[in-house]
């Protein structure tokens, strides 16, 4: 069989996704050691976040590299549904980090310890410019593939993590008020936990098989129906996506009698990639 389902590979998603890792990973080694100095939750909270970033980036890569790998006779749409499963795990680690953060800020709310706000300010700067780095170099890649939107998630959270902790450490320094560290923590966490919960589901229906959310079964079958020459009626129809990018269909063409049943396979097939884009479909035909 010479089909091949395997959704074309992107290097410069790759690329820059190694490149992204490289930067946080590299920072949060230096967030980690001034977190613990300077006694902030918030470049603590920012740390643990980039190192799980980093993980996800690296994640990224692997699955991009997978991904580009051919259909073989086992995997026979290939390794699309890699970079899938990857964005489902990042958007579940970013959940359970958020939970973390919160869990540590409210502990932290009603004691709130001494609060090293210069060094702090000085470490926040810094994390902030190396996100916007590593965002620029993940924003001109491919958005609308899920794996890289997972990575772009996560470094918009580093981002967020890194305006916060500089606004706590600016209180801290002018106002001595100590308890903003914690509750700018609890806001940023919540602003992530939102948007890795669309991450998680958009993913997860993938995952599931459901019919892509752009995707009106119904009305295709009925275009289908009404546009084919030779068609009495579709049934039996099931649409769902390997990939973001790569959307597969199952379907019953009721012909009507004595009309070319390849000609009637091969209309409905040019009808869905042009109209539709559905890219591969499997058709089972029967005659009134």
């Amino acid at each position: 069989m010479s089909h091949n389902h395997a959704p074309a590979s992107n290097t410069g998603n790759e690329t820059r996704a190694l490149i992204a890792a490289a930067l946080t990973g590299g920072f949060m080694l230096v967030e980690v050691a001034a977190g613990f100095l300077t006694g902030s939750l918030a470049l603590i909270a920012d740390a643990a976040h980039m190192m799980a970033d980093s993980g996800a980036l690296l994640l990224a890569w692997l699955a991009f590299r997978i991904t580009r790998r051919p259909a073989d006779a086992r995997r026979t749409y290939g390794w699309g549904r890699f970079q899938v499963l990857v964005a489902f795990a990042n958007g579940v680690a970013l959940i359970l980090l958020t939970l973390w953060i919160v869990g540590e800020a409210i502990g932290r709310i009603g004691s709130t310890p001494e609060i090293a706000g210069g060094p702090m300010a000085v470490v926040a700067v810094t994390g902030l410019l190396v996100n916007l780095v590593a965002f620029a170099v993940l924003h001109g890649g491919d958005r609308e593939n899920l794996n890289m939107r997972g990575a772009l998630l996560h470094v918009a959270g580093d981002i967020l993590g890194s305006i916060a902790a500089i606004i706590a450490a600016i209180v801290i320094v002018t106002t001595g008020w100590t308890p903003i560290d914690p509750i700018l923590s609890v806001l940023i966490a919540m602003l992530l936990l939102k948007a890795a919960s669309g991450l998680v589901i958009q993913s997860g229906r993938i995952l599931l098989e459901a019919t892509p959310d752009h995707v009106d079964r119904d009305a295709i079958a009925d275009d289908l129906a009404v546009n084919t020459p030779g068609v009495v009626r579709i049934h039996h129809m099931h649409i769902w996506a390997i990939a973001p990018d790569q959307t597969v269909a199952t379907l019953h063409a009721v012909l009507e009698t004595g009309v070319c049943e390849q000609t009637v396979t091969r209309a409905l097939r040019q009808r869905l990639a042009d109209q539709h884009g559905v890219g591969h479909v499997t058709i089972e035909v029967e005659q009134v």
